[in-house]
């Protein structure tokens, strides 16, 4: 599969259940994701619908008319002067790894996020030895900000946590306007 046979488009409420799919083998299989239970339907609609109210892009990858992955931004954290500051997630179907629709999804997330008052972006990876991600997010304009040691317990092993970071528009270069 050539990486330009992807479509990328913002994710629609139908598109739950092949994201619900594609969440669960993370979850059971992987360590990207320390959430150790699979959400279920419902579960999955409340997020969708808690991201995309608050005005996150939430993106998913469609080839051959199957969704075979997705992305979106939430709040880094809940206090107020965190407001300018977005977590990134991605996640692939497990067989289409390596084709290039990681960086589709990873460029047209973060162009989503220029369009908004967003000014810093955090990735937030499971694992050190998640290579994939990482250099996926260092080809993207991230930086390693850390790794907190032992972080997660997940599959009977301690996990790390790496956190990068890059800037989104202007950055921290001026100061953003307060949306109204």
């Amino acid at each position: 599969m050539q990486a330009n046979t992807c479509h990328i488009r913002p994710a629609q409420a139908g598109d739950i259940t092949a994201i619900q799919s594609i969440y669960a083998h993370h979850v059971l299989y992987g360590m990207a994701t320390f959430e150790e239970k699979v959400p279920d339907m419902a579960e999955m609609h409340q997020r969708y619908e808690k991201i995309t109210a608050a005005g996150f892009p939430y993106l998913v990858a469609v080839y051959n008319n199957e969704v075979v992955g997705y992305c979106y931004v939430s709040a880094y954290r809940p206090r107020i002067a965190y407001r300018f500051t977005v977590e990134n997630s991605i996640y692939l179907r497990h067989d289409m790894a390596q084709k290039g629709i990681g960086s589709q999804l990873l460029k047209a997330l973060i162009k989503a996020c220029e369009r908004g008052p967003w000014r810093q972006m955090i990735a937030v990876i499971g694992g050190t030895e998640n290579l994939a991600s990482i250099n996926l997010h260092k080809r993207h304009g991230f930086t390693l900000t850390g790794i907190q040691p032992n972080t997660g317990f997940k599959h009977n092993r301690w996990i790390d946590t790496v956190l990068m970071q890059r800037e989104i528009g202007e950055g921290s270069r001026t100061v953003p306007k307060e949306q109204d």
